[in-house]
């Protein structure tokens, strides 16, 4: 070695072996046949040095005081790397060990540092969304996306296919059980709505899933999705089931539309007729009233009549029994004035015929109408 070609010994200053120089642990090699035997090191020997070396470090003898204040330094240092913080809207989830022991809020907090504890902070009010039934931007109606048939396609309580895609929006509502309870939380999620929308649709007629029960089966489907994810502890909060797009499977959706578009025409038929039925039956039962009205009126009026008359027969019969005379003449008056009220009347005045220029004449209905023009001027 380059130090025995020198003669200056070994590297931590000796002689070499030849020289009698020391090896690093200040002895000098012992041992027979001509210094080329191994001796063990000295292992008391080497702390007796160490310890001396840190007595010169430290004046006054504090070796040991040394140790100790290094030691407690580094356990400090160790210790306050414990402290965290949580910001707002993230949870702290406790490690000990990889054992989950518990969850922080926002703040800051303390908890064993690494590699004893582990803080992991996950956020909890990003919303999450899973694409089910299409993946991509948009829809799979608007070209902006890809279909996925085997998650889309389903069958309705009417025996019917129906397409639909849809979204789940979710968010973490318990962190620690989110991390360590489920093992692929998006996939649990999406397997699980998809069962729960399967079950909800199975039990909606076709035309209901596409108009007026969209809003229930999403509200159904988020409900039961929910119970589930409830069911497996996974610390998950359902927000919302949106669907994007309900048709008919692609391959039929022409015939469907000729079917809605008949059944329409059909809807808009009975409707004029049911309206043609409200306005004329009415009426034909308004007439019908009318008319049964009528003939009670007039059987009352027929009836009235003729008891009137025959209690009038009856009272001029009585009066004929007590003066006949009487009630002849009146009876004889009366029918005259019957007979003539409605007849042109002219009176001859045989008496005074030729007498002082006087012509027996007397128009009586002339004279009457002239009276009742000149009293309606």
């Amino acid at each position: 070695m380059p130090w025995n070609s020198q003669g200056g010994g070994g590297p931590w200053g000796g002689g070499g072996n030849n020289g009698g120089g020391r090896n690093p642990w200040g002895q000098r090699p012992q041992g027979g046949g001509g210094g080329g035997g191994n001796t063990p090191p000295d292992f008391d020997e080497m702390i007796r040095k160490s310890q001396e070396r840190l007595k010169r470090l430290f004046p006054g003898g504090g070796g040991y005081k040394g140790f100790v204040l290094i030691g407690i330094a580094i356990v400090g240092l160790w210790l306050l790397t414990g402290f965290y913080r949580v910001q707002p809207g993230e949870q702290g989830v406790t490690l000990l060990f990889g054992k989950w022991v518990g969850t922080t809020g926002p703040g800051l907090n303390y908890f064993l540092p690494a590699p004893i504890g582990e803080v992991i902070k996950p956020n909890v009010e990003r919303t999450n969304q899973i694409e089910i039934g299409y993946r991509g931007t948009g829809n799979a109606g608007t070209g902006g996306a890809r279909d996925v048939p085997e998650e889309s396609l389903m069958l309705t309580g009417d025996q019917n296919i129906i397409d639909i895609d849809y979204v789940v929006q979710w968010r973490i509502s318990d962190a620690g059980a989110y991390l360590f309870n489920v093992r692929d939380p998006e996939n649990t999620i999406k397997l699980a709505a998809e069962s729960a929308i399967r079950e909800v649709i199975g039990k909606t007629n076709l035309e209901e899933a596409l108009t007026v029960g969209r809003v229930r089966v999403e509200e159904q489907t988020r409900t039961l999705l929910q119970s589930i994810m409830d069911g497996y502890a996974s610390g998950i909060f359902i927000a919302e089931v949106k669907m994007q797009k309900v048709d008919p499977p692609r391959d039929v959706i022409d015939a469907f539309n000729d079917v809605q578009r008949a059944r329409q025409d059909r809807d808009r038929s009975q409707n004029e007729a049911l309206a043609y039925r409200n306005d004329i039956i009415p009426r034909a039962k308004g007439e019908a009233e009318r008319m049964v009205l009528e003939a009670r009126a007039y059987k009352d009026q027929v009836v009235k009549n003729a008891q009137g008359e025959a209690e009038r027969f009856t009272s001029v019969y009585n009066s004929y029994l007590t003066a006949k005379d009487v009630t002849t003449r009146r009876l004889y008056l009366e029918t005259m004035q019957d007979v003539l009220k409605n007849s042109n009347k002219v009176i001859l005045d045989q008496k005074g015929e030729g007498a002082n220029g006087v012509v027996p004449y007397l128009p009586l209905p002339e004279i009457q109408k002239r009276t009742n023009a000149g009293g309606n001027n």
